[in-house]
């Protein structure tokens, strides 16, 4: 095969699964553009994600300094374009790699003497890494499966455990359950500005079974007929009852939408009472 013009970077898919294993390495989830080197000869070509050319002097001279006639690196340039974190080699002097598992592809870039602003991405070793990664506000964590080849798509092999925020929400009202699940379908969520409480979106998930059905009870007893909320953009109105504001939840999201709503939240506990 010759020296490849272009390759569509492997793009990791979004879980909400905090997990670990010998079968899993894990690497920094990096808040930078992402960024692909082609090196062939003295030509260095750097591109996006999307095949957009990239004017980088500093990362393309350091990238022709490489002791290498050929190489296709992978990695994420920070915002400010000062430093180039490599995490996988693809190309080799006439070597593809693409083949090889996660672990061998990270031996061959091991090799490679990368000098600033060029920098090699390491692996984690913590047991928790999410944890290392909420407590020094990175953006989450990449888990790799080992033995994975590298895939042209959006690839289960690699998953990306984004950083949630948690905050304390009031429970203003539950939509029905629906197909098998039972208790209630999603819990409807707050906070107060002032004397107003503002609608920030559906929880469904984080709860299992006991906690369904005891939740339903305990809502069913403080069931009220008018929506406690004041304010909200996407309030439901189908199959919804409404509860005095006086359960309190913990929630972790990713993020606040631009309409004020949590980005994928989930229940982390309920207050007791």
């Amino acid at each position: 095969m010759s020296f490849p013009e272009w390759l569509v970077p492997m793009a990791a898919t979004l879980t909400y699964e905090r997990f670990a294993g010998p079968e899993w390495l894990f690497q920094r989830k990096l808040d930078g553009i992402r960024l692909l080197a082609f090196r062939q000869g003295d030509a260095v070509k750097l591109y996006s994600r999307t095949h957009l050319p990239q004017e980088l002097p500093e990362i393309a001279a350091a990238v022709a300094r490489l002791p290498v006639r050929e190489a296709i690196l992978d990695g994420e340039v920070e915002w400010d374009r000062s430093a180039y974190h490599v995490f996988d080699v693809m190309w080799l002097d006439g070597r593809d790699l693409r083949a090889l598992p996660v672990e061998a592809r990270q031996a061959e870039l091991d090799k490679l003497p990368l000098e600033a602003p060029l920098l090699r991405v390491a692996n984690l070793e913590e047991p928790e890494p999410w944890q290392r990664a909420r407590a020094e506000g990175w953006e989450g964590v990449i888990a790799k499966r080992r033995g994975s080849p590298y895939e042209h798509r959006r690839s289960k092999h690699w998953l990306k455990m984004k950083c949630e925020v948690d905050k304390q929400f009031v429970v203003g009202g539950f939509t029905e359950p629906q197909g098998t699940r039972v208790g209630l379908g999603a819990l409807l969520v707050g906070h107060f500005e002032g004397a107003e409480l503002l609608f920030a979106g559906k929880v469904g998930t984080g709860l299992d079974r006991a906690m369904l059905l005891e939740l339903r009870r305990r809502l069913d007893a403080i069931e009220v007929a008018e929506a406690p909320f004041t304010r909200g953009v996407g309030l439901p109105r189908a199959r919804v009852h409404w509860v005095r504001p006086e359960i309190l939840v913990q929630v972790g999201f990713l993020e606040w939408t631009d309409h004020g709503k949590l980005r994928h939240p989930r229940l982390l506990g309920v207050a007791q009472g």
